[in-house]
């Protein structure tokens, strides 16, 4: 079965998903398998027996290790967002230059993902996007999980001696969700290329303002 994973999600040079690794445990199994199927099929569409079919495992064996379906996408989501900014932040930290050439290199960074064959947006987005906005659970994930971009986009904005650091971050968010969004409905990772133009005017402005 985890061939057929592999194949379905592929394991690319960029790694960027948790679904496409190889499984240490049958834990780890079941999540890969959720992962897989939440991430392109959606959350509630995916039934509990369509996740045991994939990861060819018991019932029994999934509440061994999840006591419900929303413990199991809490885990997978999680997971999820651990992998991608493993990979996201370990590519960012190979551009040389100053915090403009970080902050511009984001869109290239998600124009790779964007073409990767197995692209399916992101987790967080789709998950926030199907549940109801009183699921705590997923929102607290999706926080999370953006906190983790924003407190980065703030330390560019600070090297860049930004008046409003928070600003800066909030507005390449809007950005980086923006070309996610349009790229996973229209499967051109072009996006990513209109995204960086108007981050790059945005900076130009940002620049001109600060001029005494």
């Amino acid at each position: 079965m985890e061939d057929g994973l592999q194949n379905l999600c592929p394991n690319t040079s960029h790694n960027w998903s948790f679904a496409a690794r190889p499984s240490k445990n049958a834990r780890e199994r079941l999540m890969r398998a959720a992962s897989y199927l939440f991430c392109n099929h959606g959350f509630a569409a995916t039934g509990i027996d369509t996740i045991l079919a994939r990861a060819e495992t018991a019932k029994a064996t999934l509440y061994n290790h999840f006591a419900s379906k929303e413990e199991l996408i809490a885990a997978v989501l999680q997971a999820e967002g651990e992998t991608w900014r493993e990979w996201f932040f370990g590519r960012l930290a190979q551009v040389e230059g100053s915090a403009r050439d970080r902050l511009l290199a984001v869109f290239d960074v998600l124009q790779d993902w964007f073409a990767d064959p197995g692209f399916y947006g992101c987790p967080f987005i789709n998950a926030v996007a199907e549940f109801d906005t009183g699921n705590d659970a997923v929102r607290r994930a999706a926080a999370l999980h953006k906190e983790h971009l924003i407190t980065w986009l703030k330390a560019q904005a600070i090297e860049l001696q930004a008046k409003d650091v928070a600003e800066v971050a909030r507005s390449f968010a809007v950005l980086i969700d923006g070309a996610i969004v349009a790229a996973q409905h229209s499967r051109d990772p072009e996006f990513a290329r209109n995204a960086q133009v108007l981050a790059a005017l945005y900076l130009d402005n940002l620049t001109a303002q600060a001029r005494p």
